[in-house]
């Protein structure tokens, strides 16, 4: 009875967050507080649009405010956001020229660089580690203790898959033997797995944390990547997405794009000091259930707004680490100095 009971709340909180490839409706928004956008009022730049791709999670948890603003006609351009559920929807739009600006797993980053032969570039980090071994038990304490088990995640091919790697790698696991990771689509489908299992361990990001455990009490966090991974390899910063911009974009609209990323900087920044209020927006935007679930979920989602040299350093060192530990998970080569903006 509990197991099925468990089922309907993870199936419940599955069609809760379904819809994730649509454009964001806009939720009753706040007046905005002084400096939370800025191109309104100082941009010198013409009013420009500028389609961007996000994906359902932090790095849209710390653009909700910018949202808001330029759906009250608050803000000098036209920002139109789309939302999806996964990397792979995106990568096409980057590709063809159907975004102008997406916000992408780092790694995935170096993989559009390399495959685009240098025709995108990164301007900033948002977001740092996010990810969380959860379980249904009391049996995971270390990485090792995750040797002999199945390991249910998301996100093959990109940040979370190397991360975890890496992780296990450097902790004396082979990733291919020594256990078994198994990957889902969407993190929503893990919900489900750990509802119906009374021992599953799954690897999944802020928020769906705190969703998940909002269903099922019984799931609590085991180990913290991010701690994990600045044991072996302090010398880097776990990264876990960034903003990426089209280069000719960039060129055709510098003060644009300038004008974009003060009012992404003050947006994210203001989610971070005003959670109860941005937890509200966070909800409305249906990227997490409900209010108290995103007011609990911010705080550990790690979002940021990181450019400049640091920018540099902190996303060149985690490249570092992964393209050591597999080439192919940033395209076959590091980028070059081109691919900092």
């Amino acid at each position: 009875m509990l197991r099925t009971i468990r089922r309907a709340a993870a199936l419940v909180t599955l069609a809760l967050l379904a819809g994730c490839t649509t454009t964001a409706p806009a939720p009753d928004a706040t007046s905005s507080p002084a400096g939370a956008t800025s191109s309104a009022t100082t941009a010198a730049a013409e009013p420009a649009t500028i389609r961007i791709a996000s994906l359902k999670g932090p790095t849209t948890m710390g653009m909700v405010r910018l949202m808001a603003d330029a759906e009250a006609g608050e803000t000098t351009h036209d920002y139109q956001v789309t939302m999806y559920g996964t990397a792979d929807e995106v990568v096409p739009l980057v590709v063809q020229g159907e975004v102008d600006i997406a916000l992408v797993p780092a790694n995935l980053a170096a993989v559009l660089y390399n495959r685009t032969e240098g025709a995108v570039q990164v301007a900033a980090i948002n977001t740092l580690g996010v990810l969380y071994v959860v379980e249904t038990g009391e049996t995971i304490s270390s990485v090792a203790d995750l040797a002999g088990r199945t390991v249910y995640s998301t996100g093959k091919g990109t940040s979370p898959e190397y991360v975890l790697n890496h992780i296990l790698t450097e902790n004396g696991l082979d990733p291919a033997t020594d256990l078994t990771v198994e990957f889902r689509s969407e993190a929503t489908e893990l919900a489900v797995l750990l509802a119906e299992a009374d021992d599953a361990v799954a690897v999944l990001p802020q928020p769906y944390v705190t969703i998940v455990q909002s269903q099922n009490p019984e799931v609590r966090v085991a180990l913290s990547l991010t701690d994990e991974w600045d044991t072996i390899s302090p010398e880097s910063g776990l990264v876990t997405g960034v903003l990426l911009v089209r280069r000719d974009f960039a060129e055709a609209n510098d003060a644009a794009l300038a004008d974009f990323l003060t009012d992404y900087q003050a947006s994210t920044a203001w989610t971070n000091e005003n959670v109860p209020e941005a937890a509200e927006l966070v909800a409305g935007y249906g990227i997490v259930p409900a209010a108290p679930i995103a007011e609990k979920a911010i705080p550990l989602s790690n979002i940021t707004f990181i450019d400049g040299e640091k920018m540099r350093s902190t996303l060149g060192g985690y490249l570092e680490v992964l393209f050591a530990a597999n080439p192919e998970s940033v395209g076959g080569a590091l980028p070059g100095d081109d691919f900092y903006r």
